[in-house]
């Protein structure tokens, strides 16, 4: 210390250029470190060139019209140093059933491109201007199709199941080095759509003062060097229903992805749904708004990728746990003979088959299988994926109870069997509570308590450091 101060000047002198040094290598660090990254991202055209029925809406009789948006099937695949590899899928359809996936799965696999179950997510955008699959909303028509109909879906559900394989195939041959960060700004579109009148029914309108979760996380991927944007991942709790026609669309979601490829050249964006089950975007059922809110996304995303992020680290820690939802009290046999009877078509075919499931000798399930999903980017951030129609009570859930900086859930994920009511819409009851059920070809609503059983397994599989402390 005496020689320190009897040596000022000299002293300054040796440790000007040890801080330079010491402050370039905390500056440079974190970059090294994000640059163990690799990734590749790749997009593929789904867009059927052959007449096929659309999804979403259950009005409609006749295959799509015309085409006024092509729509896409997206791949982000991601490695951490010399970790397994793991990937984000996004693809522009209603629902994409599991059994798809699976399918997915065995063909990589097969391709030499395995991807473990649980570093696989595919994320529906839940347009209702996308073409039918096999295994969703069975009963979305009332009545049987076609066998034209039928063998259309068949020929579109096999398609694109080559088409995403496709996409990840062509993102995994582009890994290279990378650095990824995160950020989140927000979105003003979407409002709760359960309105309560007067009389106590609820109906399907704008709720000002219903709950809603209006952030839009961003993982954005760049060239290890950072010059250069390999892609970007974001989501919203918002139905994606501005479109109505019976048309091929990718709706708001496909309008931001559009957006933003058109204002990053060379990237590729994949648009995912958050727990946007009971939110519908306002306003809505004119073309034009989904172009404006998609514009919006667009918009706001260009703003938090110009601005400084949180860099994201490894390592990818990916978990599954499948639980049982177990459904309320389903009918018996002769009250199902009687809903056959109804004059609502939707009931009467919801009841001819389970009546058919009787006649085989089969049992009527009496739980949904449900896997939640966890990905955790090392401290940085925890993505939560939930199937189904998740409402927006979970999120704002999971972001109380786990640090909301950095918690980010998605709903739409790996599969789409039905609506998820928390616990307070399934008190309430109406369409998300269980009215849907019939549409999905589920025997009957929940039971009371799905939403405890679901937190419960996801926090069975995420690490305490992201809780939130008490």
């Amino acid at each position: 210390m005496l020689h320190f101060r009897q040596n000022g000047v000299l002293m300054r002198s040796l440790f000007l250029p040890l801080l330079l040094i010491f402050s370039f290598i905390s500056t440079i660090l974190p970059g090294q470190e994000n640059a163990l990254w690799r990734a590749g991202a790749a997009a593929v055209d789904i867009t059927p060139d052959y007449p096929v029925r659309l999804s979403g809406y259950g009005s409609r009789t006749t295959e799509y019209e015309k085409i006024t948006q092509r729509i896409q099937a997206a791949a982000l695949v991601l490695q951490w140093k010399d970790e397994p590899p793991a990937a984000i899928i996004t693809v522009d359809n209603c629902g994409v059933p599991a059994t798809l996936r699976a399918e997915v799965l065995r063909r990589l696999a097969a391709a030499g491109k395995n991807i473990a179950d649980e570093r696989l997510a595919l994320h529906s955008s839940h347009t209702h201007c996308a073409p039918m699959l096999e295994g969703v909303l069975t009963n979305l028509f009332g009545t049987d199709l076609s066998s034209e109909h039928s063998e259309h879906v068949h020929r579109y559900t096999q398609d694109l199941t080559t088409w995403i394989v496709q996409a990840v195939t062509q993102a995994w041959e582009k890994l290279e080095p990378a650095r990824l960060d995160h950020s989140e700004g927000k979105a003003y579109f979407g409002l709760n759509r359960r309105l309560r009148s007067k009389d106590g029914t609820l109906q399907n309108a704008p709720n000002f003062n219903g709950p809603t979760d209006r952030s839009l996380p961003l993982l954005r991927v760049q060239s290890a060097d950072g010059k250069r944007l390999i892609a970007t991942h974001a989501s919203y709790a918002c139905h994606c229903t501005t479109y109505s026609t019976n048309t091929i669309h990718g709706d708001w979601a496909g309008s931001a992805r559009v957006e933003m490829q058109a204002r990053f050249p060379g990237s590729v964006c994949l648009m995912a749904i958050g727990c946007g089950a009971d939110q519908n975007p306002y306003p809505r059922n004119q073309p034009s708004r989904a172009e404006q809110h998609g514009t919006s996304i667009a918009r706001e995303l260009s703003t938090l990728i110009h601005r400084p992020m949180q860099t994201v680290s490894g390592p990818l820690t990916c978990a599954t746990r499948e639980i049982l939802l177990p459904y309320d009290k389903a009918p018996t046999q002769q009250e199902w003979e009687t809903h056959t009877a109804d004059k609502n078509k939707w009931i009467a075919r919801h009841a001819r088959m389970h009546l058919a499931i009787l006649a085989k000798g089969d049992k009527i399930p009496s739980a949904l299988p449900y896997t939640v999903q966890t990905w955790q980017y090392g401290h940085d951030l925890l993505v939560i994926n939930l199937p189904g129609e998740v409402v927006v009570d979970y999120s704002l859930r999971f972001k109380r109870e786990f640090d909301p900086a950095r918690t980010w859930v998605n709903a739409y994920t790996n599969d789409v069997p039905c609506y998820i009511p928390s616990q307070r819409v399934w008190e309430e009851g109406g369409y998300e509570g269980g009215g849907a059920m019939i549409y999905y070809t589920r025997p009957t609503r929940f039971a009371t308590g799905v939403e405890a059983l679901i937190a419960k397994a996801v926090h069975g599989i995420t690490p305490p450091s992201f809780r939130v402390k008490k």
